[in-house]
């Protein structure tokens, strides 16, 4: 995998900087051990030069280069063999240019050392090279595996969104037809309501963040549209403190809760029910405690939640990866469900 490449000029200055200090540390070096300027300054570019070619090779060899740990042993027998080249070369080089017996005798006696240090300089190139290289592979593909995840996220919530709707829609319809035999001024009243929700619901996204207060007018739409249904069976009593109201929530959230309350409030029944919702501000979360009355005497035993519950824990672990952010519980006659939404987490997600 190709690097950007203003990292790779970056690293390219950075390598040239180095091997010319390592020139001018080479050039003294060599002038405290009796070397002429000229011998010196020779000996030392063309030692840098040719470390600086297989360095250039190696770094270029690892850009295309399957960055795998296995593999890395490879690239330290590719930068010995460059070394290995290039120090061949070099004294080839440096023994074409006249000189006296003297550099002849300590080019001789040097040429080990010479090979090791090439070889140590080539090597670093290539280890740090491969490093460097693998270490943004690395950042790479875990930036691609969160945008990954991320668009599983929502293609999941919004699938999720899209197995809701149709529930209350078909419901609502069918009202719709019953009433306008009966009814039209109610059945027209009823298609204005339920183009009003279903309009508002259109313009928002799975995951988006909105007010309390904003959420609530949304839920009296859908309320209105059940109290059509139910008639004078169905009472609310929603709740909220002023602190609630300017918290934010996952927009389309508790009408999935509330239709649950409703159906197991009162498809057993035949009186009045009253169905409560109450919000409130605590310790950075925002508390929705929804309440239905259950009578385990004439209700029919249903097993598991229901899919709008589970549809509402699973969007919730989807946005804020925990999954203790919803409890339902049956207190005496009344099955609560509960929410907290967390602020600091909304905070950070907007």
């Amino acid at each position: 995998m190709q690097q950007p490449k203003s990292q790779l000029h970056f690293f390219a200055l950075l390598y040239m900087g180095w091997c010319l200090l390592w020139a001018f540390i080479q050039f003294f070096i060599l002038r405290y051990y009796g070397l002429t300027f000229s011998q010196s300054v020779r000996d030392a570019a063309l030692t840098q030069s040719v470390i600086m070619l297989d360095g250039y090779v190696i770094l270029t060899i690892v850009r295309y280069f399957r960055h795998t740990w296995k593999n890395s042993a490879y690239i330290i027998a590719s930068s010995l063999m460059l070394a290995y080249l290039g120090w061949v070369g070099l004294n080839e080089v440096l023994t074409y240019f006249p000189a006296d017996e003297n550099y002849l005798t300590w080019l001789k006696n040097v040429t080990v050392i010479r090979f090791v240090f090439m070889a140590l300089m080539v090597v670093i190139t290539g280890v740090q090279g491969w490093v460097l290289v693998y270490i943004r592979e690395q950042q790479q593909n875990e930036l691609l595996l969160k945008e990954n995840e991320r668009m599983v996220r929502e293609a999941e919530l919004s699938d999720l969104r899209q197995q809701l709707q149709p529930h209350f829609l078909f419901n609502s319809l069918n009202s719709i037809s019953a009433l306008a035999a009966t009814d039209s001024t109610l059945a027209r009243k009823m298609i204005e309501q339920l183009s009003d929700f279903l309009r508002g619901t259109v313009k928002k996204n799975a995951n988006q963040l909105v007010l309390l207060s904003e959420e609530l007018q949304h839920l009296q739409l859908y309320l209105d549209i059940e109290k059509v249904r139910f008639g004078h069976r169905l009472v609310t009593n929603i709740k909220a403190d002023e602190a609630a109201l300017s918290l934010r929530l996952p927009s389309l959230l508790l009408q999935p809760l509330v239709e649950n309350a409703i159906k197991f409030g009162l498809y057993d029944t035949i009186g009045e029910v009253i169905i409560s919702l109450e919000a409130k501000a605590t310790q950075g979360y925002l508390f929705v405690e929804i309440k239905n009355p259950f009578d385990a005497e004439t209700s029919i035993p249903k097993t598991g939640t229901g899919f709008g519950l589970r549809s509402v824990k699973r969007r919730l672990s989807l946005l804020f990866y925990r999954n203790d952010l919803l409890t339902t519980e049956q207190k005496e006659n009344f099955y609560i469900t509960t929410i907290k939404i967390p602020q600091k987490e909304l905070v950070t997600e907007n």
